[in-house]
């Protein structure tokens, strides 16, 4: 959430912060009204306290001195009356405020371009040359099944439309996949690898900003509050929820394997088709805790952790910046790197790393005790996270880019020891 001293002293500026985002401005108009209301409630109830406390003094005088302190003693009872009446209109008004803060989105960084949608993101930087064949290039829906790697068929009979079973050499990849990407990231990168619970509960959402927004995307177990989890992001930051961390603990980077289960409410003919867009699939996290300071250069750090998965697979790819309406709910900045898909002819995103500042940190009540100038006081730190990277998506990339005339798809070489030394893959 946002920093309810934020609001308050940037209120009248807030419809250009939040320019392009989605929130209620009719909601935003409500707080500023409701913050007047509480600040003229919370002076008449210090004044009449105030009152309060000379009459009584006034009421202790007359019983010493033997005189009657009747209508002193009366008005201090309707005093305490509309004291009571006043406070409690306060808890109201603190209730609303919380349901209108929570519902606000994060403010982005002024570096975020201007825009509405994927149209105005910006492409930073693009590494390797878009994989072109002297053949027509098969789209991964068609290259897995005809090697008998990917069933949609028998995964829709089992579950439904949007789950996939992975067969023989698909299946070792993806396993392949998790191992390279969280040694990579333990051994080289500085992670530390972690394997959280799948299932998560609602205060957990609540903290990484999942709910109450976007509750009709999430798995919930029936008659309780846990879900199952849609990415590494949720458990990871929460298991610092409600801690107060010691600044020389800082930076903690972590890496994490988790399925991931999204219900996609919402996304009805979109990537519907293959591996892109699933119900159940598998990702490796990456996640960090940051001082406020040092969150701008480790998300640099985070994205290009990421980019180096793609550049040991040699799969080309782009960085893009995305623009002000096209960023996530949580966030401040976020990088997309898009692979290239020959089967599609299009670059498509693969990770998505993010610097959430403190909007998640203030959620989910993540602090580190600082000493500043002989003085100690809790900061909220921020929070950082990226995808290093999607599995399925990877596989997807794998298979389109190492495709080959007669149907055969070569196994980078980066892999290959994952893979007890597996070149290629053939229809067996």
């Amino acid at each position: 959430m946002l920093a309810r001293d934020f609001l308050r002293t940037r209120f009248a500026d807030m419809p250009r912060l939040l320019r392009d985002r989605t929130y209620d401005a009719a909601s935003l108009s409500r707080w500023g009204e409701l913050d007047a209301e509480r600040r003229r409630l919370l002076t008449a109830v210090e004044a009449m306290k105030a009152e309060r406390n000379t009459l009584s003094a006034e009421v202790g005088r007359k019983k010493r001195a033997k005189e009657d302190a009747t209508a002193e003693m009366e008005r201090a009872k309707e005093i305490g009356g509309a004291v009571a009446a006043q406070e409690k209109r306060v808890e109201e008004i603190e209730g609303e405020f919380f349901a209108i803060e929570q519902a606000l989105p994060n403010v982005p960084y002024e570096s975020v371009p201007d825009g509405e949608d994927s149209e105005a993101n910006v492409v930073l930087k693009t590494w390797g040359e878009p994989t072109r064949f002297d053949f027509e290039a098969k789209n991964h829906w068609d290259l897995g099944p005809a090697l008998g790697l990917l069933d949609f068929e028998r995964a829709a009979k089992v579950t439904g439309a949007r789950f996939t079973v992975l067969s023989g050499e698909a299946s070792l990849l993806s396993r392949a996949l998790i191992a390279f990407m969280l040694d990579l990231h333990t051994r080289e990168n500085g992670y530390r690898e972690v394997l959280p619970p799948f299932i998560v509960n609602a205060a957990s959402l609540f903290g990484t900003g999942q709910l109450p927004k976007f509750e009709a995307d999430l798995f919930r177990l029936q008659g309780t509050d846990w879900y199952l989890t849609p990415t590494a992001e949720v458990p990871v930051t929460n298991l610092h929820r409600d801690e107060v961390l010691r600044e020389e603990q800082l930076p903690i980077s972590y890496c994490a394997y988790t399925p991931c289960f999204r219900a996609e409410a919402g996304s009805a003919g979109k990537d519907t088709r293959g591996l892109i867009r699933q119900h159940q699939f598998d990702k490796v996290e990456l996640v960090k805790f940051t001082l406020a300071e040092e969150s701008e250069a480790a998300h640099e750090k985070l994205t290009r952790d990421a980019e180096t998965v793609l550049e040991r697979l040699e799969l080309p790819y782009r960085r893009v910046v995305l623009c002000r309406g096209d960023m996530g709910f949580s966030s401040a900045k976020t990088y997309d790197l898009e692979v290239w898909l020959p089967g599609q002819d299009a670059y498509r995103e693969i990770s998505s790393c993010s610097n959430f500042d403190a909007f998640q940190a203030r959620r989910a009540a993540i602090r580190v005790k600082r000493t500043v100038d002989g003085k100690s006081r809790n900061e909220y730190v921020h929070t950082l996270n990226g995808s290093g990277l999607a599995v399925g998506r990877t596989l997807v990339a794998i298979l389109e880019n190492y495709q080959r005339a007669d149907g055969s798809v070569a196994i980078p070489a980066a892999l290959r020891p994952y893979c007890g030394g597996l070149a290629e893959i053939r229809r067996g």
